[in-house]
């Protein structure tokens, strides 16, 4: 008698003995069926236990020991738990057939289920696996601004593809292969179905060859309402946690289709750009005069300027017999160039700004608001908060010298403004019509 056979008999042996002990057959098989099923689960409970407490547990002490990570972040992702459900899967696959055999529709929806399981088991598996890749890739310096997220994401979608064609090939009674075949016609609705997916597993790709986005780059996209750092790239979305702290997801796609500001380049740079105006009025802009220039002669850090620069344009003046009568002939300084020479010089002597990129003061296009005088430089000090502080501190320092050099800064009239301007109107009027 082989194995096969003295299992057999060992599963019908108590159904055996109630039939001799007078017990109705009917009644003997089920209740035989009972007691083999009670004695299946002491086994798998013991199995199960032997599998959690000695295997897994085992598994557990050797990563501890090992100087990866790798097999730490298995554990997390439950790796050995699913390892551990393979044992007894085979024994209740190999011996409940046994059991049920006098039941031929309970062995036939058995196998169903038990194959339907297995396919799960295979994807949770793999999905463990591709997990614990995932937390461990991201510990790595080499990886932590890539999208390794949306790679994972498309894996996952192609196995479980293909667990549903092979579920419903198991439903259908199919061939795999000629259901696979069959999908064939049905392409086109797929596609329609994961365009989405498509679009982003694309522009994933696109976005990780191209470099265009890493995790961790200041992006701003108006759009959206995204200023922020990016935090995640996954396969349908990216992820910005903006200044305020909240959260704006991005369609990947979009990246690739539509503008968007990243500041990477500012942040890789030794220093970042201070660019903004002041608009000078410009009825406030003139020839300087004697007594103009005695009194800029007392702004120290231009002094030795001023008096170079006028030494120049008197040399000039007085080669070229040039009638001084009126500011307007030859040569002469303005209160706005000298302002513009001031502030460059005060850049180049403020610790915060960087000397060694670029420092321009210069007009932009007048406009009804008056002539735009623009600073652009940059700010050795790259962080948010300290940035806006440098910027202030300079602008500041810029609007309160402007009266200083006999210039006014434009401004649009409030309601105050036109009240006062009316009231002196009236009063003016009144004391005209008195005096008459």
């Amino acid at each position: 008698m082989n194995i096969e056979e003295g299992f057999k008999n060992l599963i019908f042996l108590f159904e055996n003995f109630l039939v001799d002990q007078g017990v109705n057959e009917t009644l003997a098989v089920y209740l035989n069926l009972l007691l083999n099923f009670l004695i299946l689960a002491v086994i798998l409970w013991g199995v199960n236990y032997l599998m959690k407490n000695v295997v897994v547990e085992a598994f557990k002490s050797f990563t501890h020991k090992t100087k990866t990570t790798f097999d730490d972040y298995l554990i997390k992702t439950k790796f050995p738990k699913y390892i551990g459900e393979i044992a007894p899967l085979i024994i209740v696959y190999f011996t409940v057939p046994y059991i049920l055999q006098e039941f031929p529709l309970a062995v036939k929806a058995f196998y169903f289920l038990i194959d339907i399981y297995i396919i799960f088991l295979i994807v949770w598996l793999i999905r463990s696996i591709l997990r614990a890749t995932k937390n461990y890739l991201r510990t790595l310096e080499s990886f932590k601004d890539k999208p390794v997220e949306s790679y994972i994401q498309v894996i996952m979608i192609i196995v479980w593809l293909f667990a549903f064609i092979f579920i419903i090939a198991e439903i259908t009674g199919k061939d795999v292969v000629n259901f696979i075949i069959s999908l064939g016609a049905a392409s086109a609705i797929l596609l329609l179905i994961f365009k989405d997916t498509i679009l982003g597993f694309v522009a994933s790709i696109q976005v990780s060859v191209n470099d265009i986005v890493r995790i961790g780059d200041w992006i701003t996209f108006s759009k959206y309402g995204a200023d922020g750092t990016v935090t995640e790239i996954s396969l349908a979305t990216v992820r910005v946690q903006n200044f305020d702290n909240t959260f704006t997801s991005i369609p990947t796609y979009s990246l690739i289709s539509e503008s968007f500001q990243n500041w990477r380049g500012m942040q890789e740079s030794p220093g970042r750009r201070i660019k903004r105006s002041v608009f000078i009025k410009q009825n406030s802009v003139k020839f300087i005069t004697s007594d103009d220039f005695e009194k800029y002669k007392n702004i120290q850090i231009i002094s030795s300027y001023l008096e170079d620069r006028q030494n120049e344009i008197n040399d000039f003046n007085t080669k070229n017999d040039i009638d001084r009568k009126l500011p307007l002939n030859g040569r002469n300084q303005t209160n706005l160039g000298i302002f513009r020479k001031y502030i460059d010089t005060y850049l180049n002597n403020h610790s915060a700004v960087h000397k060694e990129m670029y420092i321009i003061v210069r007009h932009l296009q007048p406009t009804e608001h008056g002539i735009p005088l623009e600073i652009l430089c940059f700010s050795r000090d790259k962080r948010w908060e300290n940035f806006e502080y440098i910027t202030a501190d300079i602008f500041d320092h810029v609007i309160a010298a402007v009266s200083y050099f006999d210039l006014q800064l434009y401004e649009a009239p409030s309601g105050d403004d036109i009240r006062d301007y009316l009231n002196e109107k009236i009063q003016s009027k009144s004391e005209q019509e008195s005096g008459n």
